[in-house]
């Protein structure tokens, strides 16, 4: 039992072997500041592809959606969104998160709302919010099925 117990005592004194040491630099601190807003237009060949705006923020849901809803600008991208007013409702609930657009179904190509859903649910997970999350477009005039269905990105899918 005293063997043990010296055993014990040597172990105790000699630590774990780890000397101690000052602080090391390295670099700074990631700052959770997006370069901007990725938005989703369409090329000439008809696919989805990612416009970054240099907003220097990601911003939010809203806000990404009035800058879609402005246009793809001087790029060589386009929009299949009709223009109109950029305000977009939105609200998060258990299932999805909705959004009120201030269209038509009928001024919104399926190609559209696929940029509309994209640009969504990019922000929300690049804010932090889960994959698995849905989209709901409540549009002004729609089907009550287009409206009840539940969207994902194509592009993740």
């Amino acid at each position: 039992m005293r063997r043990v117990g010296l055993v014990v005592l040597c172990l105790l004194l000699a630590g774990c072997g780890v000397q101690p040491s000052a602080p090391q630099d390295a670099g700074d601190a990631p700052t959770g500041v997006a370069r901007g807003i990725t938005l989703y237009f369409v090329d000439s060949r008809g696919a989805l592809r990612p416009d970054v705006r240099p907003t220097g923020r990601l911003g939010t849901i809203s806000e990404a959606l009035a800058l879609l809803l402005t246009g793809p600008g001087d790029s060589s991208l386009h929009t299949e969104i009709a223009a109109s007013t950029t305000q977009v409702g939105t609200v998060t609930t258990a299932r999805a998160i909705q959004l009120r657009v201030p269209l038509s179904i009928r001024e919104v190509t399926p190609k559209g709302i696929d940029q509309i859903v994209c640009t969504a649910l990019g922000v929300h997970v690049q804010g932090g919010g889960s994959r698995r999350t849905r989209i709901q477009l409540l549009f002004t005039t729609a089907p009550a099925s287009a409206s009840a269905m539940l969207r994902t990105c194509p592009l993740t899918d």
